[in-house]
């Protein structure tokens, strides 16, 4: 199961994972509000859909006034985003995720996947990362560094050294991001998820380190026995007619293509 952005950087900063001042909006109004709750002389005003890319697509936009803010969300609320993972028919945008800007030093990135292959968490970790991070692995694959985990011992501190130094993450955010990479792999072991990806992970002015997009993903099967709260994660005007009709019966649906019987 997939979640928005907004419900990620809950679970994340419930964890203790740094983030910027945010909240969600579901009208121009409450987005210009939540601007003016926020503070600040500029924010970024972010569609929540179920798809990576938004910010080529036109769902994230830059917003140096509340009046732009408010403008920024009409122009998105009750919009169908076309992405390259969505579709030509898109995601309909029905929320947002309205944040305060950060001057960004240099971008990096953590994310934790669920190998299947090698029955292994799998820890990717780069200092040459970001929002360019797929660019990077394909002309220089080694700057991204893939680490895995023994399901034994974990990610303990020693282990998130490891994987700091290995990742050459700068020496002034170091021992931050020895802590989020502790902090990642307590959310991904304990809400059972099977990705959990900070893209970027900013390191700001000031030395701070700070995730500015989260994206997690959990097992349903573990939701349903051992996470019942994971209930409130699922939105049902976004789900599939049939999924839904087919969950409420206790059953999985799975969408086929193709013809039967010819």
């Amino acid at each position: 199961m997939d979640i928005h952005e907004f419900q990620a950087k809950e679970l994340l900063a419930t964890n203790g994972v740094k983030l910027p001042r945010g909240g969600i909006a579901y009208s121009p109004e409450q987005a210009r509000y939540r601007a003016s709750e926020i503070g600040g002389d500029a924010w970024v005003v972010k569609a929540q859909i179920h798809s990576g890319a938004r910010g080529k697509a036109g769902g994230i936009i830059l917003c140096r006034s509340e009046e732009e803010v408010e403008a920024a969300a009409d122009s998105l609320i009750g919009r169908r985003l076309v992405t390259n993972q969505t579709g030509p028919k898109g995601n309909l945008v029905n929320r947002l995720y309205i944040e305060e800007t950060v001057q960004i030093d240099r971008e990096l990135y953590l994310g934790i996947v669920l190998d299947r292959k090698a029955e292994r968490i799998k820890i990717m970790a780069s200092a040459s990362g970001g929002m360019e991070i797929e660019e990077v692995a394909k002309t220089n694959p080694d700057a991204v560094k893939q680490i895995a985990v023994d399901p034994g011992t974990g990610v303990d501190e020693a282990k998130a050294r490891e994987i700091a130094t290995e990742a050459k993450f700068p020496e002034p955010v170091f021992e931050q991001a020895v802590e989020m990479i502790q902090s990642l792999y307590k959310v991904f072991v304990e809400e059972d998820a099977t990705l959990v990806e900070v893209n970027p992970l900013a390191r700001l002015e000031g030395d701070k380190l700070e995730a500015l997009d989260g994206k997690v993903s959990l097992d349903e099967n573990a939701s349903e026995v051992r996470h019942p709260h994971h209930e409130e994660f699922e939105i049902r005007e976004e789900a599939d007619p049939l999924e839904a009709k087919a969950k409420d019966k206790g059953l999985n649906y799975v969408k086929l293509d193709g013809e039967v019987g010819i």
